[in-house]
């Protein structure tokens, strides 16, 4: 592979790969594709039209919904769904998951999807990068049949396909198969994605945090202690704090750079924040794939059994060493782990 090579090409070469591999998963990261050039040019034209603010609207985890959020939600429910690629869809701006017919009417397809559509939307109005962040599973339940709530409520492990699409100075596209993690960057000149990070790794160790620490006084002791431990003076720290509060940025500077984002638990957000499903299993198999690691603060991400669609749990996520080194902190306080 090299510079030169096209999203379309890398798929193509690269489908031996894909698990239970029928040309399904390769049209699902085509749609994918897509849908995210055409949320990318609704993201970099938002200043020039009525796309700004708020919608008015809250989701099912009472956020009150921006416009672009809707936006972005439609366009990736709608291309997923007129491809007629998965057979499920469920979306983090939506109460329950859809099911989806294949083309001859019935349920033939064996992948669901799992969809943050617009990362960070608060974002858009003052220019920061927001993103996508997207899940694929197998299916569980016996194809011919419509999609039940066990497809979607499966463990990270399970996950054949995920990634981010960042919107910022350039629009990337990073994904795994679980055959290590590859970055795409959009032209636009020409609107097609090349390979532009082959091979991605998080560095073992690095020095930022990134983590709100405005809420301090509301986290839990492990948490704090390890903030701590970050500004101390000694050897390589104390270590860089930066937070954009998007996650994809956020976890995207960090894999190129070296770092640790954390989002805990608090005594405003007893559960965390993040939603497991739509965003913390799926950057936590990225990490993985690129020789990081998740945690919830004391267990891995990806083996933590779902029990609701839009669960939340904590998550800090980032180079080994230094997600190692808060689970060391996080494990002082056992108690805390009962979220």
């Amino acid at each position: 592979m090299n510079k030169h090579t096209t999203l379309g090409e890398y798929i193509i070469e690269n489908q031996k790969f894909f698990k239970y591999s029928s040309g399904e998963l390769s049209r699902l990261i085509n749609s994918i594709r897509l849908a995210a050039k055409v949320v990318n040019h609704e993201v970099n034209k938002a200043g020039l039209v009525d796309i700004l603010g708020a919608a008015g609207n809250t989701n099912i985890q009472g956020e009150a919904q921006q416009k672009l959020d809707v936006y972005a939600n439609d366009i990736f429910m709608q291309t997923m769904t007129n491809r007629q690629i998965v057979c499920g869809v469920a979306s983090e701006e939506e109460d329950d998951f859809i099911s989806i017919k294949s083309g001859d009417g019935g349920y033939d397809n064996k992948y669901v999807v799992l969809i943050d559509p617009l990362d960070g939307s608060s974002n858009v109005d003052v220019n920061v990068s927001v993103g996508t962040i997207f899940s694929v599973y197998r299916r569980i339940t016996p194809v011919g049949t419509p999609v039940q709530l066990e497809d979607f409520l499966q463990k990270g492990t399970e996950q054949v396909a995920a990634g981010y699409i960042v919107y910022g100075t350039s629009t990337m596209l990073v994904f795994t198969t679980g055959h290590g993690v590859n970055g795409f960057t959009l032209n636009p000149a020409i609107g097609t994605f090349y390979l532009s990070h082959p091979s991605m790794k998080f560095p073992e160790d690095g020095n930022i945090y990134s983590i709100n620490e405005g809420n301090y006084i509301h986290f839990p002791q492990g948490v704090k202690d390890y903030l701590k431990y970050c500004q101390e003076e000694v050897g390589n720290r104390p270590y860089t704090a930066r937070y954009i509060g998007s996650l994809v940025s956020d976890f995207h500077r960090n894999m190129i750079k070296g770092g640790i984002y954390i989002y805990p638990t608090s005594s405003k957000a007893p559960k965390g924040k993040l939603r497991l499903l739509y965003e913390c299993n799926p950057m936590a198999f990225l990490a993985e794939q690129a020789n990081g690691y998740a945690s919830d603060g004391y267990k891995r991400i990806m083996e933590i059994k779902p029990t609701e669609l839009h669960q939340r749990v904590p998550f800090f996520c980032g180079s080994k060493n230094m997600v190692n080194d808060a689970k060391r902190f996080m494990a002082k306080y056992p108690e805390d782990a009962d979220y």
